[in-house]
């Protein structure tokens, strides 16, 4: 009996010293990464001439990335990559490559997200320990979800959304259950070290003002999922296209440049610069007063630009500017409670784009509350149908025909 309990007891000791260690060094790296972001933001904002060099700061970017990058350069899809096959390696830089790349891209201007970044940091850091133990295959591949779940669980202050994000972007329509427990201890751990730093994250009020179920409710909100999905085709379609004509530029530091610019050009001819970086003072004042309704049309094209021509960041913030501005706007059409439109707008853009509606319905009820929690499902599924089966990570596996929603919608 001894024999046989001693290896499960090492076996028990090494997950514990990874899951602690994964949480310590993802949780601290997150609160770094907000609060100076919160930094290059501020300052950026006091002094504007500083978009002047957004142009010169993509060629640094792309080509650094060129010159010393490797396969860091794939981004998320090489965590997909080391997940689908744990012999391919993610290499240590990666994490402060995309970090600094990700800050330098806020500091200038660029419109981007910071989900890619964590995600990014968070497997990097979780592959490490790879090297120093003996891992199964499967291990492998649930170590690196603890690593992607830390990062996200610790950005936006949302460890459940964060477990769950982690094990269903890797298959769409499929969640592995067995991998739920060490990914979710991570997750909490990495969100509670985080905390540790400060107050780094932001704040939205609970949805309160639900309205009563009625035959006109459900007729409202498809028509609500059906314009969140068809924002999430827009967008995957419009930074596609941007890709596509980045790269018939034969030369590598001139599509950064060209796509500069063009970010330059269009924040000038608006006078405004809400559009660019995170844009959460506009996310936060959508679920408050009604903005124009072109703003989410506006994040889509900076968005699109800024990551097709070669800056990093990541998709999911903007993704937030877009479904809470679109949910604002569709208030002006819905007779809906404009936050709580904007509310799940928020998260079935992102639902549609990421191709992970259990994991955005999920973060939504942290972010917001319960109370408005069947709606947040149902929107958030109604905009992942809508989508298509394409998503921003272009690595990213469905299990196939999505039988998941197929059982759904015959039950």
């Amino acid at each position: 009996m001894a024999n046989h309990s001693l290896p499960d007891v090492k076996n028990i000791g090494k997950w514990i010293l990874a899951i602690s260690m994964i949480a310590l060094l993802v949780g601290s790296t997150s609160a770094f990464f907000l609060y100076t972001l919160q930094k290059v933001t501020s300052f950026r904002e006091a002094h504007l001439w500083i978009l002047l060099f957004l142009p010169l700061a993509g060629v640094a970017i792309v080509y650094w990335y060129q010159r010393y990058g490797d396969a860091a350069k794939q981004g998320n899809n090489l965590l997909l990559k080391s997940y689908y096959d744990p012999q391919v390696d993610i290499p240590w830089k990666m994490a402060p490559m995309i970090l600094l790349s990700t800050l330098g891209t806020h500091l200038f201007g660029g419109s981007a997200g910071r989900e890619g970044t964590a995600i990014q940091y968070g497997g990097t850091i979780a592959s490490l320990f790879r090297r120093w133990f003996s891992w199964s295959k499967q291990e492998t591949r649930i170590l690196i979800l603890c690593g992607m779940a830390a990062g996200f669980a610790s950005l936006f202050g949302t460890p459940w959304a964060g477990t769950v994000f982690a094990i269903e972007v890797v298959r769409v329509g499929k969640i592995r259950w067995r991998a739920m427990l060490p990914v979710l201890i991570t997750a909490f751990l990495a969100n509670e070290v985080c905390g540790l730093y400060g107050n780094l994250h932001t704040h939205y009020t609970p949805i309160q003002s639900i309205p009563n179920f009625s035959f006109a409710l459900s007729g409202y909100l498809l028509l609500a999922g059906i314009a969140f999905g068809l924002a999430a085709r827009l967008f995957i379609f419009t930074a596609e296209g941007f890709s596509v004509l980045f790269q018939k530029i034969s030369y590598p530091l001139l599509r950064p440049f060209i796509g500069g610019l063009l970010v330059l050009l269009i924040v000038f001819c608006l006078h405004s610069s809400k559009h660019i970086g995170l844009g959460i003072p506009t996310i936060l004042a959508s679920f408050e007063t009604a903005l124009p309704p072109t703003d989410f049309l506006l994040k889509i094209l900076l968005t699109a630009i800024t990551l097709s021509a070669g800056f990093k960041g990541g998709e999911v913030t903007p993704l937030f500017f877009i479904g809470a501005t679109l949910g604002n706007a569709l208030a002006l059409l819905l007779p809906l409670p404009l936050a709580l439109l904007a509310a799940t707008g928020f998260v079935a853009v992102f639902a549609g784009c990421t191709k992970t509606p259990i994991a955005c319905s999920i973060m939504a009820i942290e972010l917001f509350g319960w109370h408005a929690a069947l709606i947040f499902i149902a929107v958030c599924t109604i905009s992942f149908l809508i989508s298509g089966k394409q998503g921003i990570y272009s690595m990213q596996k469905s299990r196939k025909s999505n039988r998941l929603f197929r059982k759904i919608f015959r039950s």
